[in-house]
């Protein structure tokens, strides 16, 4: 039996914190029950941690409250572990830990809302494809829940930094860093296309860390006929460890565009953006390879 070592400052709340997820096992067994990974030998063929070890740190963590024990199967019982409320605030945190290895350890230390195409980072990111984006919901910018994945036979989901109605509304120095500028030309790009993704059998979403409201009031302006989804909790960037970089306190999505099928697998992935226009005629085109032979069928 692992023995855990309380760390003893009973008014640090960083102490207090890592005495429930200090080990790195932990935050692991978070990130893939994150990622919709929730039965024990799933996790175990993720993670190739031993039995003994998973059932330790799965206890830990159901004793403290972030995962909850569900039964899924009756004879023999069987149980699935799912993020309760606490363990989905320790999103953000296993975001901002991504960021940090993205930038300080694989990365150059600057802030940058893209990379290069030969960057490890570019590398994790396009292993998406042939994966399943999990169950979940997000709200639009109507304040609507809604499914990122939409029932047509693709959804092109297109990720952006952010958008803003109001020019004065963008954090400081915005302009200033690479690859942040351009989210209101890719919405009106896609906005001015939308049509020809309807045809070729494909729903558009468009996806940042905004809040809703800031959201609506961008998408009633470019009279975006699509729905935008805030993903302000990070329930979407921490399943499929999307890319992130932090400005102004918060931490936004870099720009990717993501097709995926109806099966909810993802099926192409066009990442690092930098030529915003011709990467939504590579996504219409993806689509229009992918359904041609069901819809003119």
């Amino acid at each position: 039996m692992a023995q855990r070592t309380s760390l003893g400052d009973a008014n640090c709340a960083v102490a207090q914190a890592l005495d429930v997820v200090g080990d790195w096992w932990t935050l692991l067994i978070v990130r893939d029950a994150a990622r919709g990974v929730h039965r024990f030998d799933a996790l175990q063929r993720e993670l190739g941690m031993s039995r003994k070890v998973l059932a330790e740190r799965l206890r830990l963590l159901v004793d403290a409250g972030v995962l909850t024990r569900e039964p899924y199967q009756d004879r023999p019982v069987r149980y699935e572990y799912r993020l309760t409320p606490r363990g989905r605030a320790l999103l953000p945190v296993l975001v901002a830990l991504q960021d940090w290895g993205d930038t300080w350890v694989m990365g150059e230390g600057e802030m940058t809302a893209t990379t290069a195409e030969a960057s490890r980072e570019a590398e994790r990111v396009h292993e998406l494809a042939g994966t399943r984006v999990p169950d979940l919901r997000l709200l639009d910018h109507r304040g609507e829940v809604r499914d990122p994945v939409s029932v047509s036979p693709y959804t092109v989901l297109y990720c952006f930094p952010g958008a803003y109605a109001h020019g004065e509304s963008y954090p400081p120095g915005w302009a200033e860093i690479p690859g942040a500028a351009g989210c209101t030309l890719e919405s009106s790009t896609y906005r001015d296309r939308s049509a020809e993704f309807t045809a070729a059998g494909a729903t558009v979403h468009g996806v940042s860390t905004q809040r809703p409201d800031e959201q609506r009031a961008f998408a009633d302006k470019e009279r975006l006929r699509f729905p935008l989804l805030s993903d302000a909790e990070l329930a979407l960037t921490a399943a499929l460890r999307l890319p992130t970089f932090r400005a102004a306190g918060v931490s936004r999505l870099k720009r990717l565009t993501l097709v995926i099928d109806r099966d909810r697998v993802v099926r192409e992935v066009f990442y690092p953006v930098t030529d915003i226009e011709a990467s939504v005629r590579a996504a219409l085109a993806a689509v229009t390879r992918f359904t041609g032979g069901i819809l003119s069928g």
